[in-house]
């Protein structure tokens, strides 16, 4: 539809303090894309770190979301400017970009994700995101300047000591801790997780920046959101390999 006649996007939703909640899903998964539409979630994170990163494959998936009135994310690779390009070409309404340790990779992200003037992502409206060409050109820009949620992941203590300089990045729209990876980059001299992640999200929230949590369960999303979080997003796939231990457990 043209973008004057779009839904509101999710990043006015978030940013006018609605709690959005959101699945992550590893491709290919294009019918738990439509169960969690028709389940009523505000969004859809696609996984193109570590599920696969086909652009085919991706393109189909938001094409199913989009029947559905159900925005998109992608969680992009590290430093994958290209991918950030095609993705929002495709229909995606932000990105995910992981590992960001300090304000020029913030920069990076935030240069690849926005047309000019406040980035460098190569214009074009004959993409899907454009209607195959049928958007007005300048309406399209516009749009997308005002409505492309860029957020960042920070995933190891160089991020954590950097997280000041990389929440206040113009541009960056807000942050995801990512806990496992975080976990595995810490060594003993490191802070805690626990005690990082507090730190970090107390910076978020002086910033007043977007915070987006991942959980695995209600009473988790339930208590990110009491904490601070305005999106919370499931990891589907450890949600699900936990029903499934729990429905083979009926034999023993």
């Amino acid at each position: 539809m043209p973008d004057d006649e779009r839904p509101v996007s999710l990043r006015a939703r978030a940013l006018a303090g609605e709690r959005l909640i959101g699945a992550l899903l590893r491709m290919p998964a294009e019918e738990l894309v439509e169960m969690i539409a028709v389940s009523a979630f505000d969004f859809v994170l696609l996984d193109a770190e570590h599920g696969p990163a086909d652009v085919v494959a991706l393109r189909q998936h938001i094409a199913v979301a989009a029947v559905h009135g159900i925005p998109v994310l992608v969680r992009v690779g590290e430093g994958d400017a290209g991918m950030i390009l095609r993705v929002l070409d495709q229909g995606a309404e932000g990105v995910l970009v992981p590992h960001l340790d300090d304000a020029a990779a913030a920069a990076a992200v935030v240069a690849a994700s926005h047309y000019p003037p406040v980035g460098t992502r190569g214009f074009a409206t004959y993409s899907r995101a454009g209607r195959f060409g049928l958007t007005d050109p300048a309406a399209h820009r516009d749009w997308h300047l005002s409505n492309t949620l860029v957020l960042g992941m920070i995933e190891s203590p160089a991020g954590v000591a950097a997280a000041d300089e990389i929440v206040r990045t113009p541009g960056l729209d807000g942050i995801m801790i990512g806990p496992a990876d975080l976990a595995a980059s810490s060594g003993p001299h490191d802070l805690p997780v626990a005690e990082a992640t507090v730190r970090v999200n107390a910076t978020v929230a002086a910033a007043g920046s977007l915070r987006m949590d991942i959980v695995g369960s209600p009473a988790a999303a339930a208590a990110a959101f009491a904490d601070g979080a305005d999106l919370v997003v499931y990891n589907l796939a450890a949600s699900l390999m936990g029903h499934l231990r729990d429905l083979r457990s009926a034999r023993d």
